[in-house]
């Protein structure tokens, strides 16, 4: 794909929603680093159900200490895979009080050093807290970078190193929100929704069968 088309792409999906962001429901980086978190494998909307509940009693790390990993779990339980990002949260906050004076860092290695936070989730924290120019690749802008011909890839790493280089300069901030929605809402995995696609005379997607069954 060239440049020129690449960049006609992102400016429609940017004139279609020109403040993407995040369907987790937060208030401080600290909120949004303990949504994602329990977001891996499970969906915004459970997550949000959950939080509703947990962030009005315990909104920072030292107020989900004092919780306890039981009375934590009792909020999120409904989330897939809650015992181990119970005890990861846990651990988690502990080390933002032991080494962050309770706050959110503001750099990669020391997110990815937090229990429970692997590449993606600091990439979210990166781009989403504090507006640094990152990409989490996550499922769905994994299919949307190979399927359109964006920044194809083998692998989630090789698709963001991708990202990186191809997105244009003026779009890289948005890009992860802009991506995943796409994703989410449009671009989905099976039958994509290509006649309500404001990108679809762009895209790389050639399987026609594929799009005649969405039509």
């Amino acid at each position: 794909m060239n440049p020129q088309k690449r960049l006609a792409i992102f400016d429609r999906l940017a004139a279609a929603n020109p403040e993407p962001t995040t369907e987790l429901v937060y208030s401080t980086p600290f909120e949004l680093l303990i949504a994602v978190v329990l977001s891996a494998q499970a969906t915004d909307k459970s997550v949000n159900k959950a939080t509703a509940l947990l962030f009005p009693i315990a909104d920072t790390p030292q107020k989900i200490l004092t919780l306890g990993i039981e009375g934590l779990k009792q909020y999120i339980k409904t989330i897939g895979l809650y015992n181990s990002k119970a005890a990861n949260i846990m651990t988690l906050c502990r080390q933002l009080l032991d080494r962050h004076e309770g706050r959110v860092p503001e750099t990669r290695e020391e997110l990815e050093a937090l229990a429970g936070v692997g590449r993606k989730t600091a990439n979210v924290i990166l781009n989403t807290a504090f507006g640094q120019p990152t990409i989490a690749v996550d499922t769905h802008i994994f299919r949307v970078a190979n399927r359109t011909g964006i920044a194809p890839g083998k692998n989630v790493l090789e698709v963001e190193r991708n990202l990186e280089k191809r997105v244009p300069k003026k779009h890289k901030k948005d890009a992860h929100h802009l991506l995943i929605l796409h994703g989410r809402y449009t671009c989905i995995a099976r039958k994509p929704r290509c006649q309500h696609c404001l990108i679809e005379d762009l895209c790389d997607y050639k399987n026609k069968a594929g799009k005649e069954e969405t039509n």
